[in-house]
């Protein structure tokens, strides 16, 4: 049943693989490496340098990424407004406070809000992990595949 209580068609479901390229075009991300992690609820952004800002009443972060999996050169700075933040516990069991932004993603030709934490990822092996709270609903996962998913700014 989908979550309208009607049938399920699988069939219409695109297809990804256990990673994909993905894009984050409102913080100016053209492609970064983003492992699928359906164990995770809430995806999460590899981010260093956070300062919180506010803005016309708001409260935002500007912060840095490397986008790219063991590049610490690479750099893009970016800014979001801050939508909260939440306990996250992460692979090791350690419980951690992260700020969430909602920002837009694009994987393939489907791009769409999603809810995305900041944490210093420079010792995992990807920048951002898609949880199923942000998937949900726009894929089937094949997790013996990658990369099924194209847009115009995939790289190699």
């Amino acid at each position: 049943m989908n979550e309208q209580g009607g049938p399920f068609n699988i069939m219409k479901k695109p297809i990804i693989g256990w990673r994909e390229w993905v894009a984050l075009p409102e913080l100016g991300v053209e492609h970064i490496k983003a492992k699928i992690d359906t164990g995770a609820r809430t995806s999460a952004l590899h981010a260093f340098d956070m300062q919180l800002l506010e803005k016309q009443g708001q409260n935002w972060v500007r912060f840095a990424i490397h986008p790219y999996q063991r590049n610490d050169t690479d750099r893009l700075t970016c800014s979001c407004r801050v939508r909260g933040s939440r306990v996250v516990t992460n692979s090791g069991g350690t419980q951690e406070e992260r700020l969430v932004i909602e920002t837009r993603l694009t994987l393939g030709e489907l791009s769409w809000p999603i809810e995305v934490t900041l944490t210093n990822r420079d010792q995992m092996g990807f920048r951002m992990l898609l949880g199923r709270t942000a998937l949900r609903g726009h894929f089937l996962i094949d997790p013996r595949r990658s990369f099924l998913r194209r847009t115009s700014k995939n790289i190699t």
